[in-house]
């Protein structure tokens, strides 16, 4: 059972969970039907991503330093690696993404994968944006992503 604290942050409620070694989730809102997943209990580690996401959010920090883990298809995990490699305050497309991870083709794929993201800001999935500059798609909505991308211009 994984350990999970909600923070109201700038932009809404964001829960943050982790398995007493890394982070393993961030999300918007509640846990909903994964509640078995989850007890509520706070620690060192899931306080230390709070406070990450506070300086965050205060343009005090641009680059964040928790371990994480993450679980998902080898394939989901190369493109949440690339993901991490997007500088602050800077976008990509997916196609970009796709590029490299050495599958050029595959981004709807990596549209897919940008979906299933586990843990949102931290690996900053709303920095990825459609080849014509557009705002696709981002699982806490549309303008949360827009108010991610805003608050990193602003302070970069």
């Amino acid at each position: 059972m994984k350990n999970l604290i909600r923070y109201d942050s700038p932009i809404g409620r964001i829960s943050i969970a982790d398995d007493g070694e890394c982070i393993t989730d961030v999300f918007f809102g509640k846990p909903g039907s994964l509640q078995t997943r989850f007890r509520d209990h706070e620690t060192r580690l899931n306080q230390a991503a709070q406070t990450q996401l506070e300086e965050y959010f205060s343009g005090e920090r641009k680059e964040f330093d928790l371990p994480i883990k993450l679980d998902g298809t080898p394939f989901q995990v190369s493109v949440w690696e690339a993901l991490q490699r997007i500088p602050y305050g800077e976008t990509r497309s997916y196609r970009d993404i796709a590029e490299e991870i050495g599958n050029p083709n595959s981004y709807r794929a990596v549209g897919l994968a940008n979906n299933k993201n586990p843990i949102s800001v931290i690996i900053p999935c709303h920095r990825v944006i459609g080849a014509n500059g557009d705002m696709i798609g981002y699982g806490g909505g549309l303008n949360k992503k827009r108010r991610l991308l805003d608050l990193e211009k602003k302070h970069k």
